[in-house]
Order: C-alpha cells, then sequence, then structure tokens
C-alpha cells in the first residue's frame, strides 16, 4: 500500500511540475478546499506531537533523566531549524542529513535485533501468514496510519521537484518517473526492515510476559536492557540512538511538509523560515502542553501516542482519495494519466482503507458512547467525516452529477 501510494506522488509531481497541495487549491472549491488543509493540518499536528514526543524521550533517555520530555521537545524544535537551514546550501546537504539519521536507526535496531537472537522460522511464518487477535484491532489499524502518513503524501509529491525535470519533453519524465520507482522501492524496503527490528526485538522480549501490557518508549529500553544486557554497549542507549534518530528525521519531515502544505491549499507567499516557524508553532504549543501534562504517567502516553496513530488512519483518505482523482484526470496528467488497471487497483487500496477506518470508528463510537446527547454528537461527527469522504469520491464522476441534476429538479418542481 505504501509503495503504490508514493509511487502515484511521485508521477503526480514529476508530471504536473506542481504539489498535490497546490492541484487540489485548484480542483476543488473554496469549501472543500479549506476542509482538506483543516484536515491535513490535524493530522500533521497529531503526526509531530509522536515524533517530537519520541525525540524528547530519547533524550531523556541518553540524559540518564536529568532533562525532562518538556526540555526535549524544545532541543527538538530548535534543532529542526537548524537541520533545515541546511537546504539553503542545497538540497542534497539535507538529503545526506536523512541519510545519516536513517542509517543510525537502521544500524542501532540491527544492533538490539543480533542481539534478542529471535527464532528465523517463527520470524518468517509470522510475515508470511499473519495472525491478528480481537484484542489487537486498533493498534492494526493505527500502524496503517503510522506507515501512510497523509502529509507525507503531499510531502512526497514535493520532494520529487528536487530534480530538474522538463514536463514537456516525455522521455525525461519516463526516465525520472523510472529512476523514483526504484528509490521509492529501496527506501520502503528499508522501512520495512527498520519496523521489522523493532516488532521482532519486542515480540522477542515481551510477547507473554506479565509486563507487556504496560512497555512504552520510555522504558521499552529499560526493560530490555534487564532482560538481554547488550554486552559492551548497553542496549538501553542503543534503543536511544535509534530513537533519537527516528524522531529527528520524521520531525524534520514533518516541518518540511508543513511548509508544502500550508503554502499550497492556501497559496501563501512567505519566505521559507516565517512558514517553517508558523507551521512549527502549531505542533510545537500542542505537544509542549502534552509533554506538561504526561511527563510523569508513561502509560497515559502510550494510549495518546496509539490514538494519535489512529488519528492519521482516519485521516488517510483526505489525501488518498485527492491523489487518485488527479492522477487518473488526462487534464492534470496528460499522457500520464494511469490507466483502467492502475485506477481499479488504486481505488480497491482506497476502498480497503476506508472500510478498515470506518471499522475503528465503528468500534470506538460503540464504546466511548456514555449517553443520548454524546451518542448523537457523535453520530454526526461520523455523518460529517462519511459526507465529506463521499463527496470527495463522488466529485466530477457521472453519477455526482445525475445526483446533482436530481437534486435540483426536485427543487424546481417544488418551487
Amino acid at each position: 500500500m505504501g509503495l503504490l501510494v508514493q509511487l502515484l506522488a511521485a508521477r503526480l509531481g514529476v508530471a504536473t511540475g506542481r504539489h498535490l497541495a497546490e492541484l487540489c487549491r485548484d480542483e476543488y472549491p473554496d469549501a472543500a478546499r479549506r476542509a482538506l488543509w483543516l484536515m491535513t493540518e490535524v493530522a500533521m499536528v497529531g503526526a509531530d506531537i509522536q515524533e517530537v514526543i519520541g525525540s524528547a524521550i530519547a533524550i531523556k533517555i541518553l540524559s540518564r533523566g536529568y532533562l525532562p520530555l518538556w526540555a526535549g521537545v524544545v532541543i527538538t524544535a530548535l534543532d529542526c531549524f537548524i537541520f533545515l537551514s541546511l537546504e539553503n546550501y542545497g538540497v542534497r546537504k539535507l538529503e545526506a542529513v536523512f541519510a545519516f539519521l536513517i542509517a543510525t536507526m537502521a544500524i542501532s535496531f540491527a544492533w538490539m535485533f543480533t542481539d534478542t537472537k529471535p527464532n528465523g522460522k517463527d520470524l518468517l511464518v509470522g510475515i508470511l501468514v499473519p495472525k491478528l487477535s480481537s484484542r489487537t484491532i486498533r493498534q492494526a489499524v493505527g500502524v496503517v496510519g503510522c506507515v501512510i502518513m497523509p502529509h507525507n503524501v503531499f510531502l512526497h509529491s514535493a520532494l520529487v521537484q528536487s530534480r530538474k525535470i522538463d514536463q514537456n519533453k516525455e522521455y525525461q519524465v519516463r526516465e525520472a518517473l523510472r529512476y523514483y520507482s526504484i528509490e521509492s522501492t529501496v527506501a520502503l524496503a528499508v522501512s520495512f526492515m527498520i519496523n521489522l527490528f523493532v516488532t521482532t526485538v519486542f515480540a522477542k522480549g515481551f510477547y507473554g510476559s506479565k509486563v507487556a501490557g504496560n512497555i512504552g518508549l520510555e522504558n521499552a529500553g529499560q526493560y530490555l536492557q534487564e532482560k538481554f544486557g547488550g554486552g559492551g554497549f548497553p542496549i538501553l542507549y542503543i534503543w536511544g540512538i535509534g530513537l533519537l534518530a527516528a524522531g529527528q528525521s520524521s520531525t524534520i519531515t514533518g516541518t518540511y511538509a508543513g511548509q508544502f502544505i500550508m503554502g499550497g491549499f492556501l497559496n501563501l507567499r512567505l519566505k521559507k523560515w516565517i512558514r517553517a516557524l508558523i507551521t512549527r508553532s502549531f505542533a510545537i504549543v500542542p505537544t509542549i502542553i502534552v509533554a506538561l501534562y504526561f511527563d510523569a504517567s508513561d502509560s497515559a502516553l502510550d494510549v495518546l501516542n496509539e490514538w494519535l496513530n489512529v488519528l492519521q488512519s482516519i485521516q488517510i483518505p483526505f489525501a488518498l482519495i485527492p491523489l487518485i482523482t488527479l492522477v487518473s484526470k488526462e487534464e492534470v496528467m496528460g499522457v500520464f494519466k494511469i490507466g483502467p488497471n492502475t485506477q481499479a487497483v488504486t481505488w480497491t487500496v482506497a476502498t480497503l482503507l476506508i472500510t478498515i477506518n470506518g471499522y475503528l470508528l465503528m468500534d470506538f463510537f460503540s464504546k466511548e458512547i456514555r449517553g443520548p446527547l454524546s451518542g448523537s454528537l457523535l453520530c454526526l461527527v461520523v455523518l460529517i467525516y462519511a459526507s465529506f469522504v463521499l463527496y470527495l469520491i463522488l466529485r466530477g464522476t457521472e453519477l455526482s452529477e445525475k445526483i446533482v441534476k436530481a437534486i435540483r429538479k426536485s427543487f424546481s418542481l417544488q418551487r
């Protein structure tokens, strides 16, 4: 799923020379455009809270608890601007920083993977024949939102424009798409391996144990240290280094994406540092509040993190549907419009994700309703959400045109 979405985003950016947020501004009327922008900002703030908190927890671990969570949040917010300033010396410098952080993550988590010595046969069976209990539905849906982050869809359509390509020369566009396909495949393969390392280490260390229900980002390293040691270099600090690299890279990505999203949807012509400051403030203020409130409660912080993943998953349609709609339009893509078979596959994936999200909402609401008033409010929210998703799907199709004509005809008859 992730690879398909990345390839579509790259195709849109390379073929049009514009990113997804800019194209959405032209494609949708003002009300829908602003709603899409709001949904994307909400998703990005949720993701930023996770990323900054993760980085802050890593700083707390590596400082042996000397620096509290809120201090780690402030440090992460400030160093993010330092890293982004590297773009002034060329995009390649910023890409080099990303490569270093990702390599640090991969090495750290691979080190932990080798220290825990998982069973290869069990690992292979788990990959090929995954199992899911009814108690882990929320976590599984949250993982989807964690992997396919809405703001990264917008970002990827913008980043592919860092290479100069003449959109009028078909061979250049096709060559660029071929190389971006290879790049995306390699990047997601590395991401898969990093996630595999972390998931395997946690499964090996905590599955079936008494502490499994209490494991979070902060205490995971300590528990792993007690169980596996780590030889000459304590596994606790390996975990902290990997977590810090993950948090820093994701935070920079979120800030970078925020600039494109705000500039594209709202057509703001501001200096980069001003846009970065505005988008950073959207996320840092609620993150500091979260850090101050949850600093002494690991379990509450982990529950919040789980629901922020769910928030990402719920917001996916507001990036995925416009993306599929635009890459399917000949007036937008020209000869690079995706064909009927690809459209069928992409809409099938989108339908699957929307169905999963619908199940999640029903599961959540059935447990959270505490009376007729709250039930009515929640039903109203679900109705608005479903109506907007349906509008995005049907807009511009023959079916939607027939529905509009039927509504207008009924109003004219009533008059």
